[in-house]
């Protein structure tokens, strides 16, 4: 039989993409003995061409996908419809669309994840293949961001993130064309084994890491921060128009204002105070919150509201925002400017003359902002020195707003939140996107003023919702777990304070620890340390209370242009008094505490993100003084070393523990301390040291610190190796020592 066609082959393993392998082609055409030299010729001809890929033994089409194969789920589209992307796709054109098409019996699955999935060839106007379930494969693959360093056989992946010690193998048909230096997005192809490097598969070139703008885009990368709207998303929000009066009250004559940071781009709250002229109330205060009326512009179940859901909030970089909402709503259209008229959800609250919350009401209404202050004018105002813009507002807003801030104050003193002062960094970058120099925001009373202002209104909007018996997102704070408390009671007494045990515990309690701390040197370390002790707030349909505002009803509803919460709670306000019909859905309801898990997890990712880049930020500016001497303090301690709080930056260290003396230090795991084997030296939390910072990694955040002085004392230093570091002695007689000496330390705090 004569050697088939390269067409004929190519519609053969067309048609048989199940059984492609050279001996079942050969088979097919009856080719035997020399003739398979050619057939394997004409293959090797078919895929030099790009025709035919070749798969280990087999050969497949590669303009047609195989009928089964492992795909990875992707988010929905604006219409709702759910793609998926093969994983093993080859060639440099557009992947074909496979729309996911699942059976009522089907498991849930979702962004990310992976199955194997039989496609069906069903070309139409939006896909080329039907996708259906044949097996789930595991969860979404963990994602790697790193430094791509090329070699001969593809490359390796340097990963950036702080106490990553493995590389990640990449094939070179894996590389993505990345190029040498260039940072990449990856994830893992394959299990991970037990010996040789893990294999990784780029999805993704990010550019140069060291342009001066790539921090926070590593940081978004990494933890996964959608950062551009689909074109429905923008669409939907480019052809909103202003609203108009229809259903709404007119407070444009209030005189309300709204005060912010210098370079805010949106400001979605607005305040107003003045006396109650009521008789039964001397002495009291009428104090208005105005909020954004989001909830006007993103409607349940539109693409923003998917989209918004999906973000949570918006996340806050030094050089950037990743808004929750495109700015054409969050920069204007719910942004209460001043001069413009702009729709709000607002709370009149009254106030009696010790600073109680006596009373509230509800309104959904058109305001005007007289004007747009930052919180150092009004500052400046209220200490007496206006400006041109405040001079004509202090009789009729400012004062009457220091008036009612002065009432919340006493309140507050009675009620005994947590008073934490923990000073914010500031980053200043150059136009470049360098670091310019890093210092700490200024706290005036301006602050405090608005933040004590909308406590009040959230607690407000909680007890409405609740007295409405409307679904909502609590805001939940629980007090501190007794081993986060029990590791805040040794720091306390390792700084020579004192928390008593053996209570129902309070805000007061800590309070007073906070004061004993106050002014000395371990005013800050007690700070930390007890938020710290504390646990990570979240949102919840069910009321757990707020622990560290010392409040039974809290919920947020400040913020809804920067926090999908606080639209869920616009939206119970406006179900809960029937203002329209863009309240809550009962797909809301029927989700709330999916919504809630959501937008929890989303607020701990930017955390996370904003921390990350923070750190970044700190390891480039102090990277050029590799090799000074700086002070600090000891704020942790670990097996693998201690953690130090520079004073100058706030930035955090390490000191590795095979850098420290010339012993082996046993690590006290409920002191918190590193003991010396041979001398007994106590290294703890709190302790004033002396180091040198050895390196500085601008792309994982992480400073390695070498401890000069304790307390004052000097340190004597390891002798080093031709590499730099420390030689670390650890013979068997040595551990016991430094057990002896923990056990000696121990008996003594006891005693």
């Amino acid at each position: 039989m004569a050697l088939p066609s390269k067409q004929q082959i190519l519609d053969w393993v067309a048609e048989h993409p199940d059984a492609a392998a050279k001996r079942d082609i050969a088979k097919a055409f009856g080719v035997k003995g020399a003739e398979k030299i050619e057939l394997k010729r004409l293959l090797k001809e078919l895929a030099q061409e790009g025709r035919l890929e070749r798969r280990r033994k087999s050969y497949r089409d590669a303009e047609h996908l195989p009928p089964v194969t492992v795909v990875e789920l992707l988010p929905p589209d604006g219409q709702g419809d759910i793609f998926v992307r093969p994983l093993e796709l080859r060639g440099d054109g557009p992947p074909p669309r496979i729309l996911y098409r699942p059976r009522e019996a089907d498991p849930a699955l979702g962004k990310g994840d992976r199955f194997l999935a039989r496609l069906i060839e069903e070309r139409g106007e939006d896909q080329d293949y039907i996708a259906r379930l044949i097996r789930r494969i595991g969860e979404a693959k963990h994602k790697i961001v790193g430094i791509f360093r090329k070699n001969a056989e593809g490359g390796r992946i340097m990963p950036i993130d702080k106490g990553a010690d493995r590389e990640w193998r990449v094939r070179e048909a894996d590389s993505f064309g990345a190029q040498d230096g260039e940072l990449v997005e990856a994830e893992q192809a394959g299990p991970k084994g037990r010996m040789g490097l893990p294999q990784a598969r780029i999805t993704d070139r990010l550019g140069d890491p060291s342009a001066p703008r790539a921090v926070s885009l590593i940081a978004i990368h990494q933890h996964n921060i959608p950062d551009d709207f689909p074109d429905e998303v923008i669409a939907e929000a480019d052809a909103k128009k202003p609203a108009t009066m229809k259903g709404r009250e007119d407070l444009r004559d209030l005189p309300l204002l709204t005060i912010d940071p210098a370079d805010a781009r949106d400001r979605d709250d607005a305040v107003a105070a003045m006396p109650d002229t009521d008789p039964k109330n001397p002495g009291g205060m009428i104090l208005w919150v105005a909020i954004a009326d989001v909830a006007y512009y993103v409607t349940p179940g539109s693409a923003l509201d998917r989209e918004a859901r999906k973000r949570g909030n918006s996340t806050y970089f030094p050089d950037r925002v990743v808004p929750m909402l495109p700015d054409v709503l969050s920069g204007d259209l719910c942004s209460l400017h001043e001069g413009v008229d702009r729709a709000v959800l607002a709370v009149r609250m009254r106030l009696d003359a010790q600073g109680n919350k006596i009373g509230h009401d509800f309104h959904r209404g058109m305001m005007r902002s007289r004007a747009s202050l930052s919180y150092e004018q009004a500052q400046a105002a209220a200490d007496g020195n206006p400006d041109e813009a405040t001079a004509p507002l202090m009789d009729d807003a400012i004062k009457p707003l220091w008036q009612a801030y002065d009432l919340l104050k006493g309140a507050r003193a009675r009620r005994q939140p947590l008073d934490l002062d923990l000073p914010e960094r500031r980053i200043e970058l150059t136009d470049d996107g360098r670091v310019k120099s890093v210092n700490f925001k200024d706290r005036f009373d301006a602050h405090k003023l608005i933040e004590e202002f909308m406590v009040l209104a959230n607690v407000a909007a909680a007890e409405e919702l609740n007295r409405l018996k409307r679904p909502l997102l609590f805001r939940v704070h629980e007090e501190p777990t007794l081993e986060k408390l029990d590791a805040l009671r040794e720091v306390a007494q390792a700084s020579g304070f004192n928390l008593a045990k053996g209570q129902v515990l309070h805000t007061s309690h800590l309070n007073r620890l906070l004061a004993q701390a106050e002014g000395t040197d371990f005013d800050e370390l007690i700070n930390m340390s007890t938020l710290r002790s504390m646990t990570q707030a979240y949102y919840s349909p069910d009321n757990f209370g707020h622990f560290g505002l010392a409040l039974k009803n809290y919920a947020h509803f400040t913020s809804p242009i920067r926090r999908y919460s606080d639209l869920i709670v616009h939206r119970a306000l406006i179900l809960g008094h029937g203002w329209g019909k863009d309240g809550l859905s009962e797909w809301d309801i029927e989700n709330l505490s999916d919504t809630a898990t959501q937008i929890s997890n989303t607020e701990r990712r930017s955390m996370e993100a904003e921390r990350d880049t923070t750190d970044r930020y700190l390891a480039a500016y102090l990277a050029e003084r590799v090799g000074s001497e700086m002070t600090g303090r000891i704020s942790g301690v670990q097996k693998f070393g201690a953690f130090v709080k520079l004073d100058e930056t706030g930035a955090d260290g390490l000191i590795p523990i095979r850098e420290i003396g010339n012993e082996y230090f046993h690590h006290d795991r409920e002191a918190q301390q590193l003991i010396g084997a041979e001398t007994g030296l106590e290294i703890g939390i709190g302790q004033r040291v002396l180091v040198r910072l050895a390196e500085a990694s601008p792309l994982t955040g992480g400073l390695i610190l070498e401890l000069l002085e304790l307390e004052g004392s000097a340190i004597a230093q390891r002798p080093k190796t031709r590499r730099g570091r420390g030689v670390r002695r650890r013979p068997a007689q040595v551990k016991s020592k430094a057990r002896a000496a923990a056990k000696k330390a121990k008996r003594q705090r006891r005693g």
